[in-house]
């Protein structure tokens, strides 16, 4: 894997996982999206395994979807259109939410952009800690999408619906103290991974037993089932990706002199 790196501690109980696409500030392209399945599924197979921590290698954590990569190759385009029609869990939801498999925390150090598909994979950790000037955004909205990548299953159980719809809305760019007031990470610290290392050691004290079993329970309890909402995003998705507005949205970012271009009328209806 060249997109992804695992390394464990020494007992092989604590496990890191790097993007590592720093010059690309760990943009998301296919090959990463693959990778990353193939390390939760080696991680649900360590059977010592008692923690995550999720980091990105270079300026950022993870400056969302590469839609250049993306969009340069039709063939991986159709490919991942075609995972929007799948009547399960696709690879984009499993980004995030297939850390919620894992019974063991799994913890994201946050530091520079967190924007997009990054921030839905933070989404995806059980605890976020990011530096006071990371910038975080549910970024869609500025190619004309919805967070589709287990983001809107995920952020129901950390902001009021009122906040989850301004942010999702509008692409807002977030500092991590903004972040943390809102309640979308967990704690704000000038050095996350050393603020990790000390949450880890206290849980690490606990039952792994215990620790699994009150993840899961909190899982199952808090808010409406996962399942159901991840169904909705692929149905929204569905509906934006491909038509006039998403390519207008697309176009306005792509090509400077359309970067007025007016958007057509709303065409989604409930």
């Amino acid at each position: 894997m060249d997109r992804i790196t695992l390394n464990f501690n020494a007992d092989h109980t604590v496990a890191t996982v790097a993007l590592n696409r720093p010059k690309q500030h760990n943009g998301v392209d296919w090959q990463m999206l693959k990778e990353m399945r193939e390390v939760q599924k080696k991680l649900a197979r360590e059977k010592g395994l008692r923690a995550v921590l999720i980091k990105g290698e270079g300026p950022s954590f993870c400056a969302g979807l590469d839609f250049k990569s993306v969009l340069s190759s039709p063939k991986t385009a159709a490919v991942m259109y075609a995972n929007l029609w799948l009547p399960m869990r696709n690879i984009f939801q499993s980004w995030s939410t297939g850390w919620r498999d894992l019974g063991v925390p799994v913890i994201a150090v946050v530091h520079g952009n967190c924007f997009g598909a990054g921030l839905q994979l933070a989404l995806g950790a059980d605890i976020r800690i990011c530096t006071p000037d990371s910038t975080l955004s549910i970024l869609e909205a500025k190619w004309g999408l919805v967070p589709d990548m287990g983001g809107g299953a995920l952020l129901r159980e950390l902001l009021p619906l009122d906040k989850a719809k301004e942010l999702t809305m509008t692409g807002r760019m977030l500092k991590g103290t903004d972040a943390l007031a809102l309640g979308l990470v967990t704690h704000v610290s000038e050095n996350p991974q050393a603020h990790a290392d000390e949450l880890l050691r206290e849980i690490l004290t606990r039952s792994p037993d215990s620790v699994a079993a009150s993840k899961f329970m909190l899982q199952h309890i808090w808010g409406i089932d996962q399942g159901a909402h991840l169904t909705q995003e692929r149905r929204w998705q569905r509906r934006l990706m491909g038509f006039k507005n998403q390519r207008i949205s697309v176009a306005r970012n792509s090509k400077a002199e359309q970067a007025n271009m007016p958007y057509a009328p709303r065409q989604i209806r409930g």
